[in-house]
């Protein structure tokens, strides 16, 4: 398992499946005009690099997009160029892509409208042409373009990499729930290797990948569209980054929505051991629900007593793997992960409960199944550079949670307390960073952002990946923001079914008015 601190809504597996037609772009090209720069700011405790003059950023900022068909009909892509190092922008250039499918009809365009779905590490692009291109409501598709970028090391981006596939399959089964010194040593081991492999592969991209920087990326983008404010939908880790802009940018701001959102003034540890308890209440709603059914492997009494046979079957797998058919047996890591996948969305509790009683019975397929999408690895065993891009940037954002293996053995109670289904492995995925090769440049502070327009943030009431409370503490901080709850289970709000959530965004970004403060959908 891969404790994520920032993830992604359960539609962005299919987006970013999608989002492999990408490579194939080809056809005519245009271009766009883009708005000069009116400076930059420096923000404390958010590795932000030196300000740049506007003469240094010009080239960037008056580039033009060579647009070319890709992807799907109507869907376009292009490169855009950004120094790989903010404080040295006469330096070398990172090579960014860019997608977009134009305003649609009818009613006057807007402008443009940036999204990014997570991770860190998820790609905008795949999301794009998969989900948001052709599934956002159709009233906002017609008054905006829809845009995305990958961010720097992320998917087509330049990517950050660290290892092969068959090497990926053995860090994925890491034991990340050590019983003794040995297995603590070995998953020591694994978490070294894994920061090797990056350093080897990807040394050059590796200190420049952080959020304040793509945040920078993104408004050299809104210029080079022609956008004088930027417009965009941010979700789970994209709200954070949409935050940090906004922090650097604020006089900048359009119509920003942060939906699922992050609290940006917490430590690493802090966090993590916020979002174990998030998965505790999203565990619970799947205990709930699941004890009233009769397919439930989970037996049909209490979710108390499920969640006590839900840590019996993982002991279980650790002592002895489930056979798949494959050549991987369901190990407790990658059961464990198969859990957390499903917990995203309530869609996913009946996939889940076949994969539990099919594992309980000796066939791990199914699990193991869910596990493979969350680490979007492929049929033919290669995986996307989600994790890569993902470790990359939390250990650049943030000093590591952990420093060393005795710091997570004294916390661990802490963590179980919190979730006795998933703290013990919550606690030591927690220590993947304190052997990262680069030193974090960022730092846990407030974000408010103070003189921008008003801001929706969107917080989901049992979220497990950015729990509730973030959403609350983030709109306390932003100067201009506004609180949407969503009281339901799941990561994210915006597009999962709720009319009242639905129409409050639509409303908000077609006209700009949020809506009321406090207002609660559900």
């Amino acid at each position: 398992m891969d404790n994520r601190q920032f993830l992604r809504t359960s539609a962005i597996a299919f987006a970013t499946a999608l989002g492999l037609l990408v490579s194939g772009c080809s056809g005519s090209s245009s271009t766009s005009e883009a708005s000069e720069p009116s400076g930059s700011s420096s923000v404390p405790g958010a590795a932000a690099p030196s300000p740049v003059s506007t003469a240094e950023m010009k080239p960037y900022y008056t580039q033009k997009l060579s647009w070319r068909s890709c992807g799907a009909p109507g869907f376009q892509c292009a490169t855009l160029k950004a120094p790989l190092d903010y404080a040295k922008p006469d330096g070398p250039s990172i090579k960014l892509a860019v997608a977009r499918v134009k305003a649609t009809g009818p009613g006057k365009r807007i402008g443009s409208l940036q999204v990014n779905p997570g991770g860190p590490g998820g790609s905008a692009v795949g999301y794009l042409q998969g989900y948001a291109g052709v599934g956002y409501p159709a009233p906002v598709r017609a008054r905006y373009d829809m845009v995305a970028i990958d961010p720097r090391g992320v998917a087509r981006s330049e990517p950050v990499e660290c290892l092969n596939g068959k090497a990926m399959d053995a860090y994925t089964q890491s034991d990340q729930t050590p019983d003794d010194q040995a297995e603590i040593s070995k998953l020591s081991t694994a978490f070294k290797g894994f920061a090797t492999g990056c350093k080897k592969q990807s040394a050059k991209v590796l200190p420049h990948v952080s959020t304040v920087e793509a945040a920078r990326d993104m408004d050299i983008l809104r210029a080079v569209l022609g956008d004088e404010k930027l417009s965009y939908v941010g979700a789970s880790y994209g709200t954070f980054l949409g935050a940090t802009y906004a922090e650097l940018f604020p006089d900048r701001v359009g119509r920003l929505v942060l939906d699922g959102a992050m609290d940006p003034s917490l430590p690493a540890r802090q966090m993590n051991r916020d979002q174990t308890a998030g998965f505790e209440t999203a565990f619970k709603s799947f205990a709930t629900d699941c004890v009233k059914r009769t397919d439930c492997p989970l037996g049909t009494t209490s979710p108390a007593d499920a969640a006590n046979r839900m840590k019996d079957f993982f002991a279980k797998v650790d002592a002895a793997p489930v056979p798949t058919g494959e050549s991987r047996d369901l190990t407790e890591s990658l059961a464990t992960t198969g859990v957390i996948a499903a917990m995203y969305d309530e869609a996913a509790w009946p996939q889940l409960r076949e994969g539990l009683t099919q594992a309980m019975n000796g066939d791990g397929a199914g699990l193991l199944a869910l596990s493979d999408t969350y680490y979007e690895r492929e049929s033919d065993g290669s995986y996307s550079n989600l994790m890569s891009a993902y470790s990359a940037v939390s250990c650049l954002d943030l000093p590591p949670a952990f420093a060393s293996p005795g710091e997570v053995t004294a916390s661990a109670a802490d963590f179980e307390k919190a979730s006795p289904v998933f703290g013990k492995g919550f606690a030591w995925a927690s220590l993947s960073c304190a052997y990262w090769p680069t030193p974090a440049t960022g730092a846990p502070h407030r974000i408010e952002a103070k003189g921008a327009a008003p801001i929706l943030v969107v917080g989901t009431t049992r979220d497990p990946a950015t729990p509730y409370k973030w959403a609350q503490a983030l709109a306390g901080q932003l100067d201009s923001g506004t609180l949407l709850t969503y009281d339901g289970d799941g990561h994210t709000a915006y597009g999962r079914g709720s009319d009242c959530i639905d129409t409050a965004i639509n409303t908000y970004l077609l006209e700009g008015t949020p809506p009321s403060s406090g207002k609660r959908c559900k």
